[in-house]
């Protein structure tokens, strides 16, 4: 479910500070692992790319202002892609680029922060932001993570991903079992 966001000017640039600091980390991550020979044995994988945004985060005080949650978010995405492109079930990921693809992820309880404002809206936490606005068309159903973008023309939107009721297993009819039978003409003559 998609929905128009409606951040302030100040939110504006705090979500653009946030998805720069994602794109970074993907970005970054993705590098390291294009770039990797054989020699220097396997890729980091997330775990220790994970290990490596912690370190970087304390040298670098303009990465720890933005949100580790949406640093740490980016960088399981790309491992995510990578699992996908080795199955066969995707293409390879690629370079973001600002002003394109522009957004991050949340996941787990901080995404369950969603308060009704009134009747038309509601507000959603978003981490080193504040309570955000968007408008809802319609009513929301269980989630279990929401991802936020801006298009080119600089409007915010939030997609939540819905958890999709259980389907039922089919059943399987009985198939009435007729004996041999000779097909002649128009119908099946059984013996």
């Amino acid at each position: 479910m998609r929905f128009r966001l409606y951040p302030n000017v100040a939110q504006e640039v705090l979500l653009a500070e946030q998805c720069a600091h994602a794109r970074y980390v993907w970005n970054l991550a993705l590098e390291q692992r294009l770039m990797w020979a054989r020699w220097k044995g396997p890729t980091p994988g997330f775990n220790a790319q994970a290990a490596q945004l912690t370190e970087a985060r304390a040298a670098e005080p303009w990465l720890a202002a933005g949100s580790q949650t949406v640093q740490q978010q980016a960088l399981r995405d790309l491992d995510q892609a990578w699992r996908g492109f080795f199955a066969g079930t995707h293409r390879r990921p690629r370079w973001r680029k600002a002003g394109e693809h522009e957004g991050l992820r949340i996941v787990g309880p901080q995404a369950l922060r969603v308060r009704r404002d009134n009747r038309a809206r509601s507000s959603v936490l978003v981490a080193k932001v504040g309570w955000v606005s968007f408008k809802r068309s319609r009513a929301l159903m269980d989630w279990k993570s929401y991802r936020i973008t801006a298009d080119r023309a600089g409007r915010w939107h939030i997609a939540f991903a819905v958890i999709p009721e259980p389907v039922p297993a089919p059943r399987h009819r009985r198939r009435r079992r007729r004996g041999p039978g000779c097909r002649c003409g128009g119908g099946t003559v059984h013996w």
